[in-house]
């Protein structure tokens, strides 16, 4: 777990990090003044950051894009599980379920 005084990104203030927990766009662990946050929390505040900051996404498109973004993830989590589940298939399997795959 981190906590807020930990975290390390320029140009984020606490009032600001306050609202996107009221958002609903990071998880916090804790209570307000002394959040906690996981590594996988810090890294979507990071990324929020440079949504909001570096892209300027709006507040209204923000859960949009946030949306999207962890539809992706998932897809992409799902993707590792179905490699490593193929992986797994004696060849024989992994080269009919392939040939299938690219018709």
């Amino acid at each position: 777990m981190i906590a807020f005084e930990s975290l390390h990104i320029a140009g984020l203030d606490e009032a600001e990090l306050m609202h996107w927990i009221d958002a609903a766009w990071v998880r916090a662990r804790g209570v307000r003044g002394a959040w906690q946050f996981e590594e996988v929390d810090v890294a979507r505040i990071q990324l929020i950051h440079t949504l909001r900051h570096d892209l300027e996404i709006g507040e209204t498109a923000m859960p949009v894009v946030l949306s999207l973004l962890d539809q992706l993830y998932e897809m992409r989590r799902n993707s590792a599980r179905l490699n490593k589940a193929l992986a797994s298939l004696p060849p024989e399997a992994r080269q009919l379920l392939l040939a299938k795959l690219e018709r």
